[in-house]
């Protein structure tokens, strides 16, 4: 038996490129990714990064969807205190009919953007205290529609649309447990708290319409290649956006760097090797045993690969060693 892989794809715009060839890319993956075996392609809601094409989720989702005809295809996530309940479950409600059985709904907490950004959504900073009571009326959307409910979402209701909880720290971990929901751990970059969170998770989780016992997902970032050499410099880029984005000045994924880290300051390679320690890097043997022994450490239901690679070639290659069929339980 075989872990079950996924791709999460943040629609990158690399240097020198633009969105429109972003999304070109994006549904190519998805393509190919539906062709070797992944469960799930999941976009990303960010907004004000020069890097990440997906700030209109729904919309991308909707791009992806059409061009492929049995991936499924979902938001990791929605940061639903950007939006009220009601719009997210129209707007799902939409994917769901047009493509029955292929949609998913990962929600967030975080505004998935600064604070300035976050005013110029319209949104009030406080909005995420009630992200719980939030998550509870969107999924009541979903339900079949009651005579005596006073607002129905059209479409949406009766569609049963599946939702996780996605979190990188102990809070979603103990909202997903107690709704009984599937929970998707941002470990490919909060690590830190990866392990007690599935341990709140699995101890408190409380079976559910929707789910009878606890089902984890942990991101973790891959980098494959043909040789360890060259996945070692593929991840150069990554490296980069994350030191880029800790001092302030997030951009357009940088092409690779020979020798990258070596000129850095200690904190900032602290840092860095904190933040990405959950990735597997090197050639395709490497990367499907990392995946592997990731999975048994882990005890992990299923994984959600990201591979922010400039080149795209390359990174269709990456998910191509490291497809489901070559990776065991």
């Amino acid at each position: 038996m075989s872990v079950p892989l996924s791709v999460l794809d943040l629609a990158p715009i690399v240097e020198g490129s633009d969105a429109s060839e972003a999304f070109r890319r994006t549904l190519d993956l998805a393509r190919h990714a539906e062709g070797w075996g992944y469960t799930r392609f999941w976009l990303a809601e960010h907004h004000g990064m020069p890097g990440i094409a997906s700030a209109a989720t729904s919309v991308v989702m909707g791009h992806v969807a059409a061009g492929t005809s049995t991936i499924r295809v979902g938001a990791g996530g929605i940061m639903l205190p950007n939006h009220s309940p009601l719009v997210i479950a129209e707007q799902f409600g939409t994917l769901a009919a047009l493509f029955p059985g292929r949609i998913d709904l990962g929600l967030g907490r975080a505004p998935g953007s600064d604070q300035a950004t976050t005013r110029a959504l319209r949104r009030n900073p406080a909005a995420a205290e009630s992200f719980p009571d939030d998550v509870v009326e969107l999924m009541s959307y979903f339900r079949p529609s009651d005579p005596s409910q006073g607002v129905i979402a059209v479409p949406g209701a009766g569609l049963e649309v599946p939702i996780w909880i996605l979190g990188s720290s102990l809070f979603g971990a103990r909202l997903a447990a107690a709704l009984g929901l599937p929970f998707a751990f941002a470990s490919h970059f909060a690590p830190a708290a990866m392990e007690p969170a599935l341990d709140i998770y699995r101890e408190r989780f409380r079976p559910s319409a929707q789910l009878d016992r606890p089902h984890a997902m942990l991101g973790i970032n891959v980098f494959a290649a043909d040789t360890e050499a060259e996945a070692r410099l593929l991840f150069t880029s990554l490296q980069q956006a994350f030191v880029n984005l800790r001092r302030g000045r997030p951009g357009p994924l940088p092409p690779p760097r020979e020798g990258y880290g070596e000129g850095l300051s200690p904190t900032d390679r602290f840092g860095m090797e904190e933040m990405l320690s959950c990735s597997v890097v090197g050639s395709g043997d490497m990367v499907r045993e990392g995946l592997a022994a990731f999975a048994a450490r882990t005890g992990a239901d299923e994984l959600m690969m990201t591979s922010q690679i400039f080149d795209h070639a390359a990174r269709l290659r990456s998910y191509e060693l490291a497809r489901p069929a070559a990776v065991p339980r």
